[in-house]
């Protein structure tokens, strides 16, 4: 995982710096999430490592996948992924792009872990409350944790904020240790 990361990050940048000069942040942020579905499809994965097939082969059918055959950018893109055998790092360089992004956009990602699933509605609510207390714009990750018991714990960057029955009861055992 490390390693394509550390492959995949020099691509994200390239695309983030041509998205920002260009003003097109979310037309790229819209592509790339195509194209890494794209390359995550499981008949799309055989071809991608087949050697049956060219560079060129591969990357004109992601082309043809994505929406967009007719984009200069987007072709020369996937034909140098294509090329250099990057193709199956797509998810990855969307991933760090859209972190890229956000930095640009002054929106940090808050961790909500919850004991149960969140309704649209609940989770609507709570990040109006959480925008308001961090003074941030942010983009939730809602993960359920069935060992918090009851009640939430959210992370914003190195800011934690506990109102879980589990974090209750943590901090009432070392009160009484004390």
């Amino acid at each position: 995982m490390a390693e394509s990361v550390t492959i995949a990050r020099p691509y994200a940048q390239a695309v983030f710096r041509l998205a920002r000069e260009s003003k097109s942040l979310k037309a790229w942020s819209d592509r790339l999430q195509r194209l890494a579905a794209i390359a995550q499809d499981a008949e799309m994965t055989k071809v991608v490592g087949n050697p049956k097939f060219s560079a060129r082969q591969v990357a004109d059918l992601f082309v043809s996948l994505s929406g967009e055959p007719g984009n200069k950018e987007l072709t020369s893109f996937i034909g140098i992924l294509a090329e250099n055998e990057r193709l199956d790092v797509l998810t990855q360089i969307q991933e760090i792009y859209e972190q890229l992004k956000s930095k640009d956009e002054g929106v940090k990602e808050a961790v909500i872990s919850s004991a149960y699933s969140l309704t649209d509605a609940q989770l609507k609510n709570l990040m109006s409350q959480l925008e308001s207390h961090f003074s941030s714009k942010l983009q939730p990750r809602v993960e359920v944790d069935a060992t918090l018991i009851g009640g939430i714990k959210v992370a914003v960057g190195d800011q934690v904020l506990d109102a879980s029955v589990r974090g209750k009861l943590d901090a009432m055992a070392t009160a009484l240790k004390n």
